[in-house]
């Protein structure tokens, strides 16, 4: 009997050991996406770890990408959100990209907390259910004052919408700029991580 008390230890601890290798390898996925990202749609490393610290020490807990791309910002903020027990709502726009998302996500063990939906923001953002406590915009830079107007109805209060490029292309997004920095409900500042620029704006 004591035996096979022991052989039953072993094999608990070998079968450990084997959970502990198949763990994802986030720097080499990571690392791949942004290889793989000839446009350049990725977010800076920079940038992505700005947006876990952002989601975990503010606990947020129901979140919405807005331009998903390949994957790269999602599982960034994935990391967050694992550490919150939150969830993310990450939509893109090209059905090949949201593919590539949803491929990623799952290598990255994130399935569980990223759901990809594949289509226009536009009208698929109607169709989610609830608010936000967290928002990150990185479409089409001259749709931002749109998503904006259509995302801020339902963003909790004490709600934080995240904006992408806003100072190396803040020359394309000035209206949304402009509505951002004079709501008056709104407490907005800039920061760059890597110089590309997010906006952050607290719902009051």
């Amino acid at each position: 009997m004591k035996s096979l008390r022991v052989a039953l230890v072993l094999a608990a601890m070998a079968s450990g050991v084997a959970v502990a290798q198949q763990a994802p390898d986030l720097n080499k996925i990571l690392s791949d996406i942004r290889t793989k990202d000839k446009g350049q749609l990725a977010v800076s490393e920079e940038d992505g770890r700005f947006l876990r610290l952002m989601i975990a020490s503010t606990n947020r807990k129901r979140a919405l990408e807005i331009g998903g791309a390949s994957g790269y910002s999602a599982i960034w903020m994935a990391q967050g959100l694992r550490a919150t027990g939150g969830k993310l709502v990450s939509i893109e726009y090209d059905p090949v990209r949201a593919k590539e998302l949803a491929e990623n996500v799952k290598r990255a063990g994130f399935s569980d907390i990223v759901t990809v939906v594949s289509g226009d923001a536009f009208a698929e953002i109607p169709k989610l259910q609830g608010t936000f406590d967290f928002v990150f915009l990185d479409a089409w830079k001259r749709d931002y004052k749109k998503f904006f107007e259509m995302v801020y109805p339902r963003l909790d209060k004490g709600g934080l919408f995240t904006a992408h490029n806003v100072v190396n292309k803040r020359g394309e997004m000035g209206d949304f700029l402009d509505t951002i920095q004079r709501n008056p409900s709104l407490w907005t500042t800039i920061v760059a991580p890597s110089g590309e620029g997010i906006s952050l704006s607290l719902k009051r």
